[in-house]
């Protein structure tokens, strides 16, 4: 395990923290791996039930692409096929574990789009958001011109023509982000949300999680899921507890099954 990547359980939750912080946590190959490998580890591991995904430092959250080695052309997904499908599913928000995007810094390019990949997101009060690419003659191909899903169409295109950055302040008005709190509460806010998260049914939240993002994207194919999903999540073994639980008024034990 790298130490790029730096993990910690607590409890049902994975904490997943970016330790790059003298190249601002920017992506390369060996961080890109490391994201990729947990997030694989997450789902693989029935015990875990939500991530937060965090960064060292106070600079950056992430950087995004780490351009001297892009430069260097050291810059690549490396050569775990798996990691790097891992990671690819986390920007596309397709990893089955609820993930809580905790930004300690500025998050830009590459490094905005992994928050985009998240599920709820917190946010350092200093913390500044946006997508420089067309700055430097490109475009945010990491899933960054899907802005328009998350914020009104105008603000999207503002933010990814002009490349200039939004404060946490805006971010939350607009309802990029879910929380705006001071550093020293980044980290215990993610950890609410992400253990309210991990004490429901794993299989309502992960069902649910799957057709709420659908139903933003293809309205039809989450339509279709819905039919495809209630029978089994309502009739699994957790279903019943969950009822057991509520007429006995104790916490529900979730199986997962």
């Amino acid at each position: 395990m790298s130490d790029v990547l730096v993990r910690e359980r607590r409890g049902n939750v994975l904490v997943a923290r970016l330790n790059r912080p003298e190249a601002r946590n920017a992506l390369d190959a060996s961080l890109i791996h490391g994201i990729g490998e947990a997030m694989n580890d997450a789902e693989a591991d029935a015990e875990i039930r939500a991530v937060v995904l965090t960064g060292t430092g106070d600079r950056a959250f992430c950087a995004g692409m780490d351009l001297r080695a892009f430069a260097g052309g050291g810059a690549s997904t490396g050569d775990d096929p798996e990691a790097t499908a891992g990671f690819f599913r986390l920007v596309g928000g397709e990893v089955t574990v609820p993930v809580i995007g905790a930004a300690n810094a500025s998050a830009v390019a590459g490094g905005f789009e992994l928050l985009l990949g998240c599920d709820l997101i917190v946010a350092s009060s200093g913390a500044r958001f946006g997508l420089p690419e067309v700055k430097r003659g490109l475009f945010a191909a990491g899933g960054g011109t899907f802005l328009g899903t998350r914020v009104p169409l105008a603000v999207a295109l503002e933010v990814a023509l002009t490349g200039d950055t939004i404060d946490a302040e805006r971010a939350h008005a607009l309802g990029l982000v879910n929380a705006v709190v001071p550093p020293g509460e980044l980290l215990p806010t993610a950890l609410g949300y992400a253990e309210r998260i991990a004490a429901n049914g794993p299989l309502g939240v992960a069902a649910t999680k799957e057709l709420v993002r659908l139903g933003v994207t293809d309205a039809a194919r989450a339509a279709e899921r819905l039919r495809e999903l209630q029978p089994l999540v309502f009739g699994s073994e957790d279903a019943k507890e969950g009822a057991t639980a509520f007429v006995e008024k104790r916490e529900p034990v979730w199986r997962g099954r």
